[in-house]
């Protein structure tokens, strides 16, 4: 059984331009696919550790009705313009522990994108309730879609 998605998608800017979506909280909005995604506070994460609060709508997946709740987000991996990785601390108990992340590979004519969802080390009582992955190989999978054309547009403004 995998515990881990992991999806890449090449997108055409370098990783610094790329990086930089992603250490923003409000670009986690912008790229967001599963549409749970609704606004984000804090400032752009630097070092592992740093954290932001996500504002998120659970009745886009229509799975558990939560509404609307917050969320910290904790930075676990944090190497500029390489990797960035981060565990969701949320009301529910016990938390949870899943990690969603990005690695950011160099290329001729880009940057190779991975996106990840690891469930590996999820706390027993979810790993029992049997409801990962949360996020689907197709969400992860748009979401890189969204972040090529959010770094395209945000390179023809420039």
């Amino acid at each position: 059984m995998t515990e881990r998605i992991d999806v890449q998608r090449t997108i055409h800017a370098d990783p610094t331009t790329i990086f930089a979506v992603l250490s923003d909280p409000r670009g986690h909005v912008d790229i967001d696919a599963s549409g749970m995604l609704m606004d984000a506070s804090g400032e752009r994460v630097t070092a592992v550790g740093d954290t932001f609060v996500v504002h998120m709508d659970r009745e886009a997946l229509n799975d558990y009705p939560m509404g609307l709740y917050d969320v910290n987000v904790t930075i676990t991996t944090l190497i500029p313009d390489r990797e960035i990785a981060w565990t969701i601390l949320g009301q529910i108990r016990p938390q949870i522990g899943h990690v969603y992340g990005y690695t950011l590979e160099p290329i001729d004519g880009g940057t190779l994108v991975t996106s990840y969802y690891d469930w590996s080390n999820i706390d027993p009582q979810w790993r029992d309730a049997g409801i990962f992955p949360v996020i689907s190989e197709g969400a992860l999978r748009a979401t890189l879609g969204i972040l090529a054309r959010t770094v395209a547009r945000a390179g023809r403004i420039s």
